[in-house]
């Protein structure tokens, strides 16, 4: 979970209320309150359901459906991955893959089909609770349904995930990713200090979450897998991004070898996605270009 980047008065109450609960909660129901916080923080937000209802009465997408692990994920095709080579999008957190429309002109002008989805729990996908090793199962498992990418964009948590998943069957020539994130830690540590989760039950809280997952959260941080990558990777992010710190994108640009990375100003975390020259510079990466 994220703070929400507008509030409205529900969403104020709703904070308040688990505030309150989990400053008393955290000494009087220790285990309770870790409860109800993992399925919070593993919980995205209804705007990315809302948000992909509204986008689906003006996409130029084919949908199509994937079963992945039993739950039903949407897909969004633009031209025909079966006979052309394809980029695959990926969203992050509590987005949506229509979020990727406007780079789908872009990318049929260069001769590619395109390819993006909605994570579980996530816009017109099934499920409720997700979390990165949800995110890297699922990205590996889209790539194995359309074959391997030309090239695979990827935003946020989505940039996570896709290292992830590299190691883990999903196929592609060339990476972007787009304010990635790299540290699940410090994701539960800003979650943490945003709802007043003690910080003594982050630990329990990592236990939940793995035994959900089988996946220990140490187990996810980049350095373990961005090492290994071999890819031509470009790593773009803002100085002012306040939702992953750039810190994160440049330790993606230390430990991937032969990473190249691009700051931008003044795009934060989510505008940066939609910029005309982060997009140019992204597709020219994509098609063998040098960025420096």
């Amino acid at each position: 979970m994220k703070p929400p980047r507008r509030f409205g008065v529900r969403t104020v109450a709703t904070l308040l209320g688990i505030r309150f609960a989990y400053r008393f909660g955290s000494r009087l129901a220790p285990g309770r309150t870790v409860a109800h916080a993992a399925r919070v923080f593993q919980t995205p937000l209804p705007s990315s359901r809302e948000r992909a209802a509204h986008a689906l009465t003006t996409m130029s997408a084919r949908k199509e459906t994937v079963d992945v692990a039993g739950e039903s994920i949407a897909t969004y095709v633009w031209g025909d991955p079966s006979t052309q080579p394809y980029i695959l999008l990926a969203h992050g957190w509590s987005s949506m893959g229509l979020r990727w429309e406007n780079w789908a002109p872009q990318l049929l002008a260069r001769g590619w089909a395109a390819v993006s989805f909605d994570q579980p729990g996530h816009g017109h996908s099934g499920g409720t609770l997700c979390t990165l090793p949800d995110f890297a199962r699922t990205v590996a498992a889209i790539g194995r349904h359309y074959g391997d990418a030309e090239g695979v964009v990827a935003h946020s948590l989505g940039g996570a995930a896709v290292t992830l998943a590299l190691g883990d069957g999903l196929g592609a020539k060339r990476v972007v990713l787009i304010a990635p994130a790299a540290d699940p830690m410090a994701a539960t540590r800003r979650f943490a200090r945003f709802v007043r989760l003690a910080e003594r039950l982050r630990e329990p809280l990592h236990r939940v979450l793995a035994a959900r997952t089988g996946v220990t959260i140490e187990a996810l941080h980049v350095d373990r897998h961005a090492p290994q990558r071999t890819q031509p990777a470009l790593i773009i992010h803002d100085v002012s991004d306040r939702d992953v710190p750039v810190e994160e994108g440049e330790l993606y640009a230390r430990l991937w070898p032969g990473a190249v990375l691009l700051k931008t100003r003044r795009l934060g975390h989510r505008r940066i996605v939609d910029d005309a020259g982060v997009m140019a510079t992204a597709i020219a990466f994509l098609g063998g270009a040098e960025v420096s």
